[in-house]
């Protein structure tokens, strides 16, 4: 499992969470599509923002590995603002490549790239 070395584990002042520090040992966690209601919380907001432009920051729009990088979270941003690199793509490997939809993901987050 790749490690993104400087990539922030977590939003800062909370609890949620971007990265994992080891492998699943009872398996590799599915990144699936998760419904993002309009109702969400704020703090639930500032996490899918936090975790874009951490993303951004990163990777910028190029391919990148899953890696250590936290299912849940990414499943919240699966299939509209982050989506699949590769075809076949296996939503259960640590080596599944990624890419963020940068169309999608500026109207969704406008104040992450807004600054770039």
């Amino acid at each position: 499992m790749l490690k993104h070395r400087g990539f922030p584990g977590r939003l800062p002042g909370t609890d949620f969470q971007f990265t994992i520090r080891r492998p699943n040992p009872k398996g590799v966690t599915a990144i699936t599509q998760r419904e993002r209601f309009r109702d969400r919380r704020p703090p639930d907001r500032r996490a899918d923002a936090g975790f874009m432009k951490a993303l951004w920051e990163a990777f910028g729009d190029q391919p990148f590995e899953r890696g250590n990088l936290d299912a849940g979270r990414l499943s919240w941003l699966f299939g509209r603002e982050v989506i699949a690199a590769e075809d076949p793509f296996d939503p259960e490997s640590y080596e599944a490549l990624l890419v963020i939809d940068v169309d999608v993901a500026r109207v969704s987050f406008p104040d992450v790239f807004d600054r770039r």
